[in-house]
């Protein structure tokens, strides 16, 4: 790799014009940011191109994810476009480029090499790069015979125990395409974070109609049906990868993703499907739903399913500041108590046989809370806290988020007060809303002791344009004394983690029906450290 003036050479057959500033390389589109690339020629100098050739490869972006202290997975996914069927890919073998370099002008490459994109997994690719330095911000990009993707930002983790003093997250969950637009994506982006955490419901299996904020746009064929086999799903993901907010949160910074339900089915529990199929369909069914979010999601290839089952519960620490651990409350589950839907609290809701989380998983956070680490975070689906509707008898909660698997939360916290965890949180996604409340072992009577937090991140769009204040949140904000906040309107969360404070901001758009809207922060939420104390700003 040598340097002449304002260009750069890799070796014989690479070259790239120097001298774009970070957020161009950030949010430049496929459009305007791929490279013509021609291999075997020595001397070549790549040029932009002015228009992208019908049959660039990149359309669905490119992403980074579960970072490590010394490795982080690339990802992309070849497709010429996204709302043909298989990507407009033809069947067959494309090898793929990928460079990981300290600098976005790609001067010091750290490690490049080539992986095979084949049709078997839906032309993905999935680049576990080891060697990397620890708390190392990198850039990265994928080429494919003349084109050059767009180029990723990425981060890896502290090393295990270094003396961090800052964490910069977020989350999200709950992206409907139909819904609305992803405005919040742009809005994230832009925030230089060191890790997002994707929370479920990446796509929602409905057939799609044509009617709302998206109505006449361009979808796939398989839109107006149910997901139900693997081309379908993989067509889905297609769909909301090309949207280009969503593209450039994932080129921003390296996710940390899991599954809720509707990357399946809506409220599955295990081998049960919501209309009670045929046990036997549904995990045909629920294989193809596994074997598509492995291909759209950036993990490593450890996590690719076996047939129906998928082991995605897994552990993130950063240095000495905290761990998150990241749940799997679907596979493992026990079927929703009295047939799903809300309920009053009894000895089904209670019975301790029951579980949301499995019980080697169960043994698994519990082992987690042992932890040295200054914060313990659950990073999950849903709700662990109660949100009651209703006073006396008349009150009800949710069966699908924690309320209707009481015991499970019971063991949960005890077993992080018997292990002295410290600093225990929860960050969860799933109610297209934003809900600040306490963490309790019981909620009925209100002097169970107050033991960590819960933020529930609203919607990116899922819900339509929300409210500030609608009827739902103040029947839960009535019966619910433990929540302290609420806000119903679509957005993500960004937090700062330290050694004294978790800091969040509420970052909500005052509609998504409309593309553009700006991003506003509608409450900042404090959590000292040592004292599970909510303070509003």
């Amino acid at each position: 790799m040598v340097r002449r003036g304002n260009e750069i050479r890799f070796g014989s057959d690479i070259s790239m014009r120097a001298g774009a500033t970070r957020r161009q390389f950030l949010t430049w589109t496929a459009l305007v940011g791929a490279l013509a690339f021609t291999p075997g020629l020595a001397g070549t100098t790549a040029q932009a191109q002015s228009v992208v050739t019908p049959d660039y490869p990149f359309r669905l972006g490119v992403a980074s994810g579960d970072p490590l202290p010394d490795s982080v997975v690339l990802w992309t996914r070849l497709a010429t476009d996204p709302f043909a069927p298989l990507g407009g890919m033809t069947p067959g073998v494309v090898p793929v480029r990928w460079q990981i370099a300290a600098d976005e002008r790609f001067v010091n490459i750290t490690r490049e090499g080539v992986e095979l994109a084949t049709e078997f997994d839906g032309w993905s690719i999935h680049v576990d790069v080891r060697g990397l330095e620890p708390a190392r911000e990198y850039f990265y990009r994928f080429l494919v015979g003349p084109h050059f993707s767009s180029v990723g930002r990425t981060k890896t983790a502290p090393a295990l125990g270094q003396p961090l003093s800052r964490l910069d997250f977020a989350w999200a969950s709950c992206q409907k395409w139909e819904d609305g637009y992803f405005g919040a994506y742009q809005d994230l982006a832009a925030s230089n974070l060191d890790v997002v955490f994707f929370l479920g419901d990446y796509i929602y299996e409905y057939a799609i109609k044509d009617e709302g904020a998206r109505k006449g746009e361009p979808r796939t064929e398989s839109a107006a049906r149910e997901t139900m086999v693997l081309n379908d799903y993989r067509d889905r993901y297609a769909l909301y990868k090309a949207d280009e907010n969503l593209a450039a949160a994932h080129a921003s910074a390296p996710f940390v993703s899991t599954f809720d339900d509707h990357e399946v089915d809506n409220n599955w529990a295990s081998q049960i499907s919501q209309d009670d199929d045929d046990p036997r369909e549904f995990l045909l069914r629920r294989a193809d739903a596994f074997k598509a979010w492995w291909e759209n999601t950036p993990v490593r290839s450890n996590l690719k399913p076996v047939g129906p089952d998928m082991t995605v519960y897994r552990r993130f620490s950063f240095g000495d500041l905290v761990d998150f651990s990241v749940l799997d409350t679907r596979q493992y589950r026990s079927d929703q108590a009295h047939g799903d839907g809300e309920h009053a609290q009894d000895a089904e809701t209670a019975d301790p046989s029951r579980t949301i989380t499995g019980a080697a998983q169960e043994k698994w956070i519990l082992d987690g809370f042992a932890s040295p680490s200054t914060w313990n975070f659950l990073a999950h689906q849903t709700v662990i806290s109660d949100l009651a509707r209703g006073l006396g008898s008349d009150r009800k909660v949710g069966m699908d988020p924690w309320s209707g698997y009481e015991a499970s939360r019971h063991r949960i916290l005890d077993g992080a007060r018997d292990r002295g965890a410290k600093n225990v949180a929860s960050i969860v996604g799933d109610i297209h809303r934003t809900i600040v409340s306490e963490l309790r072992r019981d909620y009925q009577d209100q002097v169970s002791p107050i033991q960590g937090v819960e933020i529930a991140a609203t919607s990116i769009a899922s819900g339509k344009d929300g409210a500030d204040v609608d009827s739902a949140g103040a029947a839960i904000a009535e019966a619910s004394p433990h929540v302290k906040y609420g806000n119903a309107r679509r957005g993500y969360l960004r937090s700062t983690l330290t050694n004294t404070e978790w800091h969040s901001e509420v970052r909500v758009l005052d509609a998504v029906s409309t593309p553009g809207r700006q991003v506003r922060t509608a409450a900042t939420v404090t959590v000292p450290e040592g004292r599970p104390e909510i303070q509003l700003g």
